[in-house]
């Protein structure tokens, strides 16, 4: 929805529809994908506090079932990608590949993993930009990367925390984390997602854009929307859903409204 918002398309219905598609086709390729992974991780799912809950590893969906319904979520959604943009049919199929060599080989390569996971966010985007036909900020890109890297380095750090000795056993590549390192990607993760949209609001592009240099009003929202994950991370122990966290802490709600309204009057108001 971002690409949508920040192309002032957010009140033209055709635009509008054509995003709602995408969206749903996301949503049916990520529902295919977290099959797949969870066909894939069925055994060590098992060892998981949580995660043993799972359908598949607490044995209360057959594995026949969950792949057939894998298989058909993707047809599915490559058949209605084509149909809204052939260009969006490929995305979504690069989606569902790249999460397929995660689960076969990249989850258990260091570092990787998390790159893995980030790029399915910033396909995301750029699909999103595909459907309504506008063209992706090169800016708007780095800022979708690096917000995923620390969300990405924040949730292996809350496994390895939650999970304590037993993470490695949980998932091989855990064995190759340690607290210290991940503090020091964090860190470095941290501030450049910052300076990237900070550099964003004030760059001459996004001025000759938008005809004006108020974006640089929402960096205190974005400030407060890192720092307040931080907070939940390491104070209460979350960030191993970041969905989760985003949408069920109060703060967090709050200020990423506060964001859109503030974007919104200052994108649309001219």
């Amino acid at each position: 929805m971002t690409p949508l918002l920040f192309s002032r398309n957010l009140f033209a219905p055709a635009a509008v529809g054509r995003a709602l598609a995408s969206f749903i086709l996301f949503c049916l390729v990520s529902s295919s994908v977290y099959l797949l992974n969870d066909i894939q991780d069925r055994s060590s799912d098992r060892l998981h506090p949580t995660k043993r809950l799972r359908p598949l590893a607490a044995g209360e969906l057959h594995l026949g079932v969950a792949f057939g319904v894998m298989v058909t979520f993707l047809l599915v959604t490559l058949a209605g990608g084509v149909l809204l943009d052939k260009i969006l049919a490929l995305i979504l199929l690069s989606y569902w590949l790249i999460n397929l060599l995660y689960s076969t080989w990249l989850k258990d390569q260091v570092i990787l993993d998390v790159f893995a996971l980030a790029s399915g966010f910033v396909l995301r985007v750029v699909g999103g930009g595909v459907a309504i036909s506008v063209e992706i900020s090169h800016w708007l890109i780095l800022c979708t990367m690096l917000l995923a890297l620390f969300l990405g380095f924040s949730k292996r750090r809350h496994e390895l925390v939650r999970l304590g000795q037993g993470a490695g056993a949980h998932r091989q590549v855990l064995g190759e984390y340690n607290l210290h390192f991940l503090d020091m990607m964090i860190g470095i993760v941290t501030p450049s997602t910052v300076m990237s949209y900070a550099l964003y609001t004030v760059s001459e592009e996004t001025m000759q854009r938008f005809h004006t240099r108020g974006l640089l009003l929402t960096l205190p929202f974005v400030l407060y929307g890192i720092f307040r994950y931080l907070y939940l991370v390491y104070h209460e122990n979350q960030g191993e859903d970041p969905t989760q966290s985003l949408l069920t802490d109060r703060p967090m709600v709050i200020n990423l409204c506060l964001w859109a309204l503030t974007i919104g009057v200052i994108v649309y108001w001219r």
